[in-house]
């Protein structure tokens, strides 16, 4: 557990001291070349085309990463596998930074500049919005991708399940090419799967970093109570404690005596909605490596 600690650590470092790094050892073109492969090999109505056939996309990489993983456990005191953890868990974190895209809509000079940059945030062939609602679910949907379901399948199987999440989640992208539809379909019923347990998790650290009865309101109402492997109530949960966190915040700068609103876009600033998400998403990170370590030193006192 501690050598996992490590390894989560050394990846965010990584991710945010050099950036040029992570953007090139992020590139999935390999994925992308093994997709256009299968699809030109198997027949029209192979199994490969089927509502199954993401599973020929994704065992033979999964099974290497497994051989990897066991072969490397135990040598040099668990030190090569921690270095092979750190190398698939940095490649597969998500594509881009997500709080350095969420910083270029807030500093965009204009309207048309922040209409391209929140586009980054939002799936292909979406037309891009500055609906502050939209945005923050925006905001939790793309750290649910790039984040948090990377590090639950990480923490829960190492670098096979970091791995696994990735290439799933990248399967499901409509700008994917050479994946048959019905194995999209697969696909995507599979990172439903794998969604689903990180949400419920997000939904519940949301709720102790911000307003927890708001938060507990909002997952109720949208379905997070039920076993339905559908994880909208993340995105519910985000919009309304942002809502409550604003809500807050103005009422704090009215007692200020900056109640007018020219004088609270002053303070605020522009979409403070997005400034408040991306907030929350930190606290959400923060606790949960806090329980991580709280893991490791209960091991370790144990």
């Amino acid at each position: 557990m501690s050598l996992t600690l490590i390894a989560v650590v050394i990846a965010l470092v990584l991710g945010h001291l050099a950036p040029g790094l992570a953007s090139s050892a992020r590139d999935f073109g390999w994925y992308r070349g093994w997709l256009r492969w299968l699809d030109a090999r198997f027949p029209a109505d192979g199994a490969w085309r089927g509502r199954f056939g993401i599973a020929f996309a994704l065992l033979p990489p999964l099974l290497l990463v497994l051989l990897f993983q066991w072969s490397l456990h135990k040598p040099l005191l668990g030190l090569a596998g921690l270095v092979f953890a750190i190398v698939v868990l940095f490649h597969a974190w998500g594509q881009r930074d997500l709080d350095l895209d969420v910083q270029a809509i807030v500093d965009a000079p204009d309207a048309a500049a922040r209409r391209i940059a929140a586009a980054r945030l939002l799936p292909p062939g979406v037309p891009a919005t500055l609906d502050p609602p939209a945005l923050v679910e925006a905001v939790f949907r793309n750290a649910q991708r790039r984040w948090f379901g990377v590090l639950f399948w990480f923490l829960l199987l190492g670098a096979f399940g970091a791995l696994l999440y990735r290439l799933t989640a990248l399967a499901c992208e409509e700008d994917v090419a050479d994946l048959p539809p019905q194995a999209r379909t697969g696909a995507r019923a599979l990172l439903a799967v794998l969604d689903w347990p990180v949400a419920q998790l997000m939904t519940f650290a949301l709720a102790l970093v911000g307003d927890f009865d708001t938060v507990v309101g909002a997952w109720k109402d949208n379905g997070g109570a039920s076993l339905q492997m559908d994880a909208a109530f993340l995105a519910a949960a985000g919009r309304a404690s942002v809502r409550t966190e604003l809500a807050d915040e103005a009422m704090d700068y009215a007692d200020d005596g900056l109640a007018a609103p020219g004088a609270l876009v002053a303070v605020m600033g522009e979409l403070p909605e997005l400034r408040d998400a991306m907030s929350l998403v930190w606290r959400i990170l923060l606790l949960w490596l806090v329980a991580l370590a709280l893991f490791v030193i209960a091991g370790w006192v144990g």
